[in-house]
């Protein structure tokens, strides 16, 4: 079979009967359009299937291009805007930590690796997707990805000879070198690594990675659209080491880009699709001068594939005529979260293929077709051609729905992962090009009800006033604290979990697969918190955390006890690196029907005469790192559990915690990217946040934690807060949030992370030392907590202890000198 070459015209036949399928690309019975996708498999035991291959229609001598009235060659009709890469079965997550841990080598790895790529590009064309996306996947981050194809990685790791052990130095860090910083990958709860980039930094190409995989696709049949992060969204998602305005070095970015259009071309790629996210947010003039100028040279060279600009998680806005104007020939609109695009203000479409995104890539809900159907009718008439696509790409949700077999009938009705995401694309596309049994099908499908109202939940909204969320000034409340439970000057406490062990991963497995009962589990949970207390004790922690082994999550841990929520067995998605989430389903009113923690925390508390934090997880992250519904405003469901919440944190105090900690990491994470919708969503998060924490006496101190967001536009709602310490994620960005801070007169106490806990490396205690040095020139001593950056579940005991006797041994060094 011959690939399908540029410009020709072309139909989707079957493979001839019995022909043999490429190995490593497993079709699902049904294909993914049933809802499957494909599970790992070996050539040896997969039978020969039809498998979806192009084939030529006109013969050479026709060699001619088919082109539209927009002079678009060949556009394609349906497809999705990127792909997950970590495995149905989280596959690419334990390859890649067999390989850190030295079990298997950069071999198996990269087999791993490219049987996972291979069959998610082979379901996608099995489901009807005619064009896919080859280059989404990564080994560990997209914009990590991008630094090293612009040549632009930290001076700290050229010293690394081998690429891999490079790429994952810069990630991950090791002894000698420490990573790149991490931050949310806009509003979502994915995380991304932040490029540094300074004057010394000279961009140069380096494709091969990326070439290799296109290459692979198009042997394979693969209609292959390679995708790229843009220079513009590269460059200011970036960080800069001396304080330079980055976008003014794109002109440095366009002859890479330019080179790397022609090497695409020549791998056989007939559409680019170059990622530029951040054009969703408010762009200056000046930015978006230097967007028309970077597209106008890359469209004014000729031997190139054809260029698809990728926008989501938002509305292009004044962006949008500028990039139509450009000569880009297709541009992707999130058409979910995109509430103003203005398409119908954009001449300019008229000659451009516009790849809609009306099947929402980062929520979990089917799509109501009919309303999408409409929608496309209605902008057929603005563009040159459409596209269906998902909004954004489906690294964002489950694989599949196949597998959640334990859901609730009513509830699985109403969603779709990323298989059926994939299928409801295709049934659109079908259906938009004049099928009529698609067409047919969308007529008579329906939307499933909403739940319906807990309406104990929704008198308890309505009674709640001003009082119900507010306590009493901070620092009055500090003098009580520190009179009911003295501490010394920089207090040394952590931010709630410890190592999840393999003996709490058997325990949990054996009591899911009833080889023990809850009262051994109970025991071995126990017997767990005894060991971390005594740990803490042993290495001089003043304020301790009971460990928090029974947590598989610290989202999921609560979902499962709240009602209105449901959990999946397998709907896995990627936070960053290996790291992977189960996002609960929050499906319906919100409520506590009994204490959820109580127990672990009066069990903990007993065994030391120390303060033991009581550890939740805050109302704003729970929206964030759940799939939440989307029939209400978000305010009104963070109400909802912000009211589970303060039950739990009253019946903690009352069982004797004299701290608890109410944790708010995803903060930032939600901040809508316009600034005119800023406010509305501060205002109820720390609204919410001060609904969970005021139901608490004064003597309680409230705690709460936040981590790796940039910080600067949250710091006005960070101080509204008024939790009694804020413990923050700050070692990997050298203490920034601090000054911040400084400069809006935050006056309770503080804990600027010391110990990056997403890297093996153990900091010494001269680190350590400095570090606290660079905090107390903004937070004074009576104020400053000592403390990790984040919770250490992901960690080993041998450095979590290692690193905690450091943390300890340096607040004493300097608790001394001040």
């Amino acid at each position: 079979m011959e690939p399908r070459p540029h410009g020709h015209e072309s139909e989707y036949l079957p493979a001839v009967p019995g022909e043999p399928r490429p190995v490593g690309v497993p079709i699902p019975e049904g294909g993914c359009g049933t809802g499957g996708w494909p599970r790992r498999t070996h050539a040896r035991d997969t039978p020969a299937v039809r498998y979806p291959m192009w084939r030529h229609v006109n013969d050479d001598s026709k060699n001619r291009e088919t082109t539209f009235s927009m002079g678009i060659t060949a556009p394609f009709t349906a497809t999705v805007l990127g792909l997950p890469r970590i495995g149905p079965d989280r596959e690419l997550k334990k390859a890649l930590e067999s390989y850190w841990a030295g079990r298997i080598g950069a071999d198996e790895l990269h087999s791993v690796g490219a049987e996972l790529r291979r069959d998610g590009e082979a379901a996608q064309v099995a489901a009807g997707m005619d064009s896919v996306p080859v280059g989404t996947f990564s080994y560990y981050d997209q914009m990590l990805d991008a630094a090293v194809l612009l040549g632009a990685l930290p001076e700290r790791v050229a010293h690394i000879d081998d690429p891999l052990d490079r790429y994952f130095a810069a990630a991950r860090g090791r002894e000698d070198v420490t990573p790149l910083e991490m931050t949310k990958w806009f509003d979502t709860n994915y995380h991304y690594l932040v490029p540094e980039i300074g004057a010394d930094t000279v961009f140069s190409l380096h494709a091969e990675n990326l070439l290799a995989q296109v290459r692979d696709a198009v042997s394979r049949q693969i209609p292959a659209r390679p995708v790229v992060i843009g220079p513009v969204t590269f460059l200011l998602l970036s960080k800069s080491t001396d304080g330079s305005d980055l976008l003014a070095r794109v002109d440095e970015l366009v002859p890479l880009y330019t080179e790397l259009l022609g090497d695409l071309r020549a791998a056989g790629a007939e559409w680019v699709q170059i990622d530029e996210p951040a054009l969703v947010a408010d762009r200056t003039d000046a930015e978006l001068a230097a967007v028309d100028r970077v597209y106008r040279a890359l469209t004014g060279e000729k031997d190139r594939p054809q260029i698809l600009i990728g926008s989501y998680f938002g509305y292009l806005g004044a962006a949008l005529p500028v990039l139509a104007g450009t000569g880009v020939e297709a541009i992707a609109v999130d058409l979910v979260a995109g509430t103003d695009n203005g398409l119908e203000r954009v001449p300019a479409l008229a000659e451009t293929l516009l790849v809609a995104g009306v099947v929402d890539g980062r929520n979990i809900w089917r799509t109501d077709l009919q309303a999408a159907l409409a929608t496309l009718g209605r902008l057929t008439g603005l563009a040159g051609k459409i596209a269906v696509s998902t909004s954004c790409s489906l690294l964002h949700v489950p694989y599949s729905l196949e597998p959640e077999t334990g859901l609730d009938a009513g509830v699985r009705d109403r969603l779709a992962f990323g298989a059926e995401k994939t299928a409801e694309v295709a049934l659109l596309a079908a259906a938009l090009g004049g099928d009529e049994a698609a067409q047919g099908r969308i007529a008579e499908t329906g939307v499933p009800p909403a739940p319906a109202a807990n309406a104990q939940v929704r008198e308890r909204q309505q009674s709640l006033t001003a009082a119900d969320a507010a306590r009493t000034d901070g620092d009055r409340r500090r003098k009580i604290q520190q009179g009911a439970t003295p501490l010394p000057l920089l207090p040394t406490t952590t931010i709630g979990s410890f190592p999840q062990t393999d003996a709490i991963r058997g325990a949990r497995g054996a009591l899911r697969r009833g080889k023990i009962d809850r009262a051994e589990y109970d025991t071995r949970m126990k017997a767990e918190i005894a060991a971390v207390v005594e740990l803490q004790e042993r290495l001089g922690i003043d304020v301790l955390v009971h460990g928090e082994p029974e947590r598989n999550d610290m989202v999921q841990y609560f979902a499962e006890q709240l009602d209105g929520f449901a959990t999946t067995a397998g709907g896995w998605v990627q936070s960053y690196g290996s790291r992977c989430v189960r996002p609960p389903v929050l499906h319906g009113d919100v409520s506590r029907p009994a204490p959820m923690t109580t127990e672990w925390a009066a069990y903990a508390q007993s065994l030391t005469a120390k303060p033991v934090k009581g550890m939740l997880t805050g109302p704003v992250t729970i929206l964030a790192w759940s799939f939440v519904r989307d029939d209400q405003p978000l305010a009104v469901t963070a109400e909802q559990v912000a009211l589970a919440i303060r039950d739990e944190t009253i019946d903690l105090e009352a069982g004797g915690a004299k701290v608890i900690q109410v944790d708010e990491p995803a903060l930032r994470e939600l901040l809508p990217l316009r600034d005119g919708a800023k406010q509305d969503y501060l205002d109820w998060a720390v609204r919410a946040f001060r609904i969970a924490t005021s139901g608490v006496a004064d003597e309680t101190a409230v705690h709460t934690h936040l981590c790796y967001s940039e910080f600067g536009e949250v710091i006005d709602a960070i101080v509204a807060l008024d939790a009694d310490v804020t413990s923050i994620e700050a070692a990997r960005s050298h203490m920034e949030v601090l000054g911040d801070l400084a400069d809006v007169g935050f006056h309770l106490g503080v804990g600027p992370g010391v110990y990056d806990i997403h890297s093996p490396r153990i900091p010494g205690p001269g680190e350590i030392v400095r570090l606290l040095g660079e905090a107390l020139e903004n937070v004074p001593a009576d104020r400053l907590w000592v403390n990790p950056d984040c919770g250490l579940k992901t960690r080993t005991t041998a450095e979590v202890s290692a690193a905690l006797s450091n943390m300890v041994d340096a607040a004493a060094q300097v608790r001394a000198t001040v």
